[in-house]
């Protein structure tokens, strides 16, 4: 194996259910082989922040798709760091909120909200050239050509007593919720939450963080990724989607 195949390049697509560890495991990861990261949810739940604070009808796909397209969303994309904000207000904090997590999955199922979201998640995974992306349909529909393509999954149980433990909340109602956003999330019609064929399946419930950073640097070695010098510092965030 040449040293420095495919050494500037990097795309890594980790997808999965909610309380999987996406979002730990890619931030880790994307720091430890010098990349990017995109946090796709973070862009729906701007959307859908918006589109609540409009007043709009979540059921009216037209108006829901005219405040996504008329947003100036912005990510940051830096492992160790970034922040969202939609028209200039810092949405970080809401964005995790309860309103916006009962909400968003109605928002993410409106066709032109996604077609908006995946061309700019592809403009910046274009840009970025070496980038860590996790969300639901990243390695089955937004890069789709990946390097390595992760789908991260853990015991019911397992995920309700990690995002119950993020969110302070109950854990039977944390349960519940998971499992309504499963469903929504796996039976939508558009780029609905699936597994790519070709991904490598992780089952995160008995590994901890490190063992599942360290399995995923592996499975690049072994695809011929070298590994990078750590990303460059936090440059502000990057903007994607919606009106400048």
């Amino acid at each position: 194996m040449e040293e420095n195949v495919r050494a500037g390049r990097c795309v890594v697509a980790v997808d999965g259910p909610s309380g999987s560890g996406k979002s730990t495991v890619s931030r880790r990861l994307a720091a430890s082989i010098g990349a990017r990261y995109l946090d796709t949810g973070a862009m729906y739940r701007a959307i859908t922040w918006a589109v609540l604070r409009s007043g709009v009808d979540l059921t009216d796909a037209a108006s829901v798709a005219k405040v996504a397209g008329e947003v100036n969303l912005r990510i940051g994309t830096h492992p160790q760091g970034y922040a969202v904000t939609v028209d200039g207000v810092g949405v970080d904090a809401d964005i995790r909120g309860t309103e916006v997590t009962g909400a968003v999955s109605a928002v993410a199922a409106v066709p032109a909200v996604r077609e908006l979201l995946v061309t700019r998640q592809r403009e910046m995974i274009a840009n970025a050239g070496r980038m860590v992306v996790e969300g639901r349909d990243i390695g089955s529909v937004v890069a789709p050509d990946a390097d390595l393509k992760v789908f991260l999954t853990a015991s019911e149980a397992a995920r309700a007593a990690r995002r119950s433990a993020e969110d302070a909340a109950d854990v039977a109602a944390t349960a519940a919720d998971l499992a309504r956003r499963d469903r929504l999330d796996s039976t939508r019609k558009v780029n609905p939450l699936a597994q790519a064929p070709d991904a490598v399946v992780l089952d995160t419930t008995e590994l901890g963080i490190d063992e599942v950073v360290a399995r995923m640097r592996e499975l690049l070695t072994e695809r011929g990724v070298a590994m990078s010098r750590a990303v460059a510092s936090h440059d502000g965030p990057e903007r994607s989607g919606g009106a400048a």
